[in-house]
């Protein structure tokens, strides 16, 4: 593979990751849990909060891109929820750190992330085709 192809290559990766990270978090956006205070019964009974998850695209060694997915900072916020059987006396559960509009601007960074490295194979392939063509 030629070194052109790796590196669009790495870049699709890199789009179908982030756009697999922030489907989830768009999936569990409401998967609220009980607070991180509250105590072990509680906590053993309920599921966690779902944890939100960022995408930090880098250079990877040599050529291309890689990515490293984390937890958002901080993964959850406290919600108003008082009719959760977690919630505690106030009326608060652990909610996940999902803001729907940045989650969209990822998704479409996604997609054009993905069409500009596909776009990138197939200039390269182009580019193969007529110089394999040339004729002396």
């Amino acid at each position: 593979m030629s070194s052109i192809l790796s590196i669009a290559a790495s870049g699709l990766v890199a789009a179908m990751q982030r756009l697999q990270v922030s489907a989830d978090d768009v999936a569990n956006a409401n998967s609220d849990g009980p607070l991180p205070s509250a105590n072990a019964a509680v906590q053993s009974q309920y599921p966690a909060a779902y944890v939100a998850q960022r995408v930090n695209q880098v250079a990877a060694p040599g050529r291309g891109t890689s990515t490293v997915v984390s937890n958002a900072q901080p993964g959850t916020v406290t919600a108003y929820d008082p009719t959760a059987p977690y919630a505690d006396q106030n009326g608060q559960v652990a909610a996940p750190n999902v803001d729907i509009a940045s989650e969209v601007v990822q998704q479409a960074i996604a997609s054009y992330e993905f069409v500009a490295n596909a776009d990138v194979m197939s200039v390269e392939q182009k580019m193969m085709q007529t110089l394999l063509n040339i004729q002396t």
